[in-house]
């Protein structure tokens, strides 16, 4: 196709597109004239509505003001019927249903409340003054509720319910001796036994909750006062009835001075027993039920506790004030140690219990007993070593036996070690020394302390040999009792053989004092030890009969006094006597084969020659039996 062909075909082509651009205009135009029509139509047509919409607005507000006065007309009458229903349940009491009565009083409550927040209304002043009065009834005969209940589960406890809540090893016993059927000691056996306490019920869990809501509705109501005055006062008389019952009592000084020391220590056992049941459990229960009933009103709890217990603690504490405070004496160092002992064990608990600031004086005063009671045992420990040392008991033991002073003084120190660990804590009060080192050296000054006495004492005899077998036997005593104690870990090998050596050379002293002049009359000045003629011939008949003579009255006399002096442990006595025979025997057999020949030639042997070496030895093992003179008379 050429070329003015193709040009014709592409205008043909324009051309149709121009008409039906003209076509399209002429739509749009006809929509816009339609589309402004409707426009005018509506506008006409929301001119005339208007009137309507008005009408219809109003009447929805009208119905939603009417539906808001109605609900608010309703939440108002509801208060008055929730305040009908809370003064019908007021006005039968609490007794009958506790729950639903402390409900009451909530709904009181709330109901002052929206009065109070809707003064506008007229009658809101009115139902308040109503309400309030209610409220005031309604507590009141909570009040006496909270009394009468709490008053009813306030019973004091009886020891046995008590005992019972004790570990087995702390029971009271039924052996007045203390020991068991192994011979131990109650304190030892406490200390290897678990120490487990049953929690004590004062009040049962059930009533608690009730409680706890009746205090909470006083404290509410602004009756903290009277809530406080009626749970000190109630809680307060059932402690301390409890305690009497116990056998607590209030002692003085005065009192204490008054007393005979059995009746003292007894009643100082019996306060470290009360003590312990008071902290461990009368005092922690207390605290337990107060903290359970005052939960959320911290205002109450501590002071309401501390009020509780502060008569009963002052009680307590007192007497031991008044022991601490008493004149020493050394068999008060023990009951002192078992009151510090005990104090030392409650500390943590009673720093538990009354670390409060309205508990504070409670703490300072058990703190303060507690360094007392140290510093009084500290004393008396010192009074006890001088007292050792000064004791003047004019009483001679007669025989030379143990002195009743020895025998207490290792007791004393027997019974100290049983008190190790506390005795470490009391030095540890006043010293940071180490503990051990002390204990050592205190031990040492009161052994050293005895035996400066015991020679003292010693030199009461008149007779050399019983001094020396007085000091034996005391010494000796004093050895064996270190050696089977504790104590020989403390004062050491080296200490116990010295005084070993101490015990021979007062027996060696004995023998020497007691027997060198019989062995004189057994001796032949200028004999040799092979004896034979020359012995014989510096003796004449008249001195050999002399000799035996003498040797008889000498022995007889020793074995009149000798046989009336103790040695009581039986080891070191058939030592000495042992020991006695070993010299004597040989000896007098010796004389008698040598010389008797002299005499048995002549008149009345017997007379001269009265006992044969076997009736000597027999003798010997009548010496230091503590025999009589009857004793001695019927044999």
């Amino acid at each position: 196709m050429g070329v003015p062909q193709a040009m014709e075909a592409v205008a043909g082509r324009a051309e149709l597109i121009r008409e039906s651009l003209q076509k399209s205009q002429t739509v749009t135009d006809s929509m816009v004239a339609i589309l402004g029509s409707f426009d005018h139509r509506l506008s006409a047509l929301e001119t005339a509505m208007r009137p309507t919409q008005i009408r219809t607005h109003s009447l929805r507000r009208a119905h939603e003001n009417i539906d808001k006065t109605l609900k608010r007309a309703e939440v108002i009458l509801e208060q008055f019927d929730h305040t009908r229903k809370a003064e019908a349940k007021i006005l039968r009491g609490p007794h009958e249903d506790l729950e639903s009565y402390l409900e009451a009083i909530d709904q009181l409550r709330s109901t002052i409340n929206f009065f109070k927040i809707n003064k506008t209304l007229k009658s809101s002043e009115g139902v308040i003054n109503h309400a309030n009065n209610l409220l005031n009834k309604a507590i009141s005969k909570l009040e006496d509720e909270f009394r009468q209940l709490l008053a009813n589960y306030s019973k004091p406890v009886e020891p046995d319910r008590l005992f019972d809540c004790l570990p087995d090893s702390l029971r009271p016993s039924a052996d007045p001796s203390g020991q068991n059927g192994n011979g131990k000691s109650e304190q030892q056996q406490r200390r290897l036994q678990p120490v487990i306490y049953t929690p004590l019920t004062l009040i049962p869990p059930r009533v608690l909750p009730l409680l706890h809501d009746l205090a909470q509705q006083m404290a509410l109501a602004g009756h903290q006062q009277q809530l406080f005055k009626i749970y000190r006062d109630t809680r307060a008389s059932a402690l301390e009835q409890s305690l009497r019952k116990l056998g607590v009592e209030r002692l003085s000084k005065d009192d204490v001075q008054k007393m005979q020391w059995e009746v003292l220590e007894a009643k100082i056992g019996n306060w470290i027993h009360y003590m312990r049941i008071a902290v461990k459990l009368l005092f922690s229960g207390e605290k337990k039920i107060c903290d359970q009933i005052f939960e959320g009103a911290e205002s109450l709890r501590e002071p309401c506790f501390a009020e509780v217990a502060a008569n009963s603690v002052s009680v307590l504490l007192s007497f031991g004030e008044a022991i601490a405070r008493s004149k020493r004496s050394p068999e008060k160092l023990f009951v002192l140690l078992d009151m510090y002992e005990i104090m030392r064990e409650l500390q943590s608990e009673i720093e538990l219990l009354f670390g409060s600031k309205p508990s504070i004086e409670m703490r300072d005063a058990a703190v303060s007993l507690t360094k007392r009671l140290a510093q009084t045992a500290q004393e008396t420990f010192g009074d006890f070593e001088e007292a050792v040392e000064k004791d003047a008991t004019k009483t001679a033991v007669l025989d030379g036996t143990v002195h009743p002073l020895t025998s207490y003084v290792i007791n004393y120190v027997k019974f100290l070690f049983d008190y190790q660990s506390t005795l470490k804590q009391l030095f540890q009060e006043f010293d940071e020394a180490e503990a051990d080192a002390q204990l050592t050296t205190v031990t040492t000054r009161i052994m050293t302390a005895l035996q400066n006495n015991l020679d003292g004492k010693s030199k009461q005899y008149k007779d050399p040999a019983l001094t020396q077998l007085f000091l034996m036997n005391n010494i000796h005593y004093i050895v064996r009792s270190v050696r089977r104690s504790e104590a020989k870990d403390l004062l050491g090998d080296d200490w116990v053989q010295i005084h070993r050596r101490i015990v021979q050379q007062h027996a060696n002293q004995y023998k020497r004092v007691s027997w060198a002049k019989i062995l004189q009359c057994l001796t032949v000045q200028g004999t040799n030890s092979s004896g034979g003629a020359a012995a014989e011939s510096t003796l004449s008949r008249a001195t050999v009969k002399e000799r035996f003579k003498t040797f008889n009255i000498q022995f007889e006399e020793l074995h009149q006094r000798q046989s009336q002096w103790t040695i009581p442990d039986s080891e070191l006595r058939e030592s000495l006597r042992l020991a006695v025979a070993e010299v004597l025997l040989p000896a007098y057999r010796s004389f008698i084969k040598r010389f008797g020949p002299m005499i048995d030639n002549g008149k009345n042997p017997g007379k001269y020659i009265k006992f044969s070496p076997e009736a000597i030895e027999s003798m010997l093992n009548e010496f230091f039996e503590s025999k009589t003179w009857g004793d001695q008379n019927r044999r």
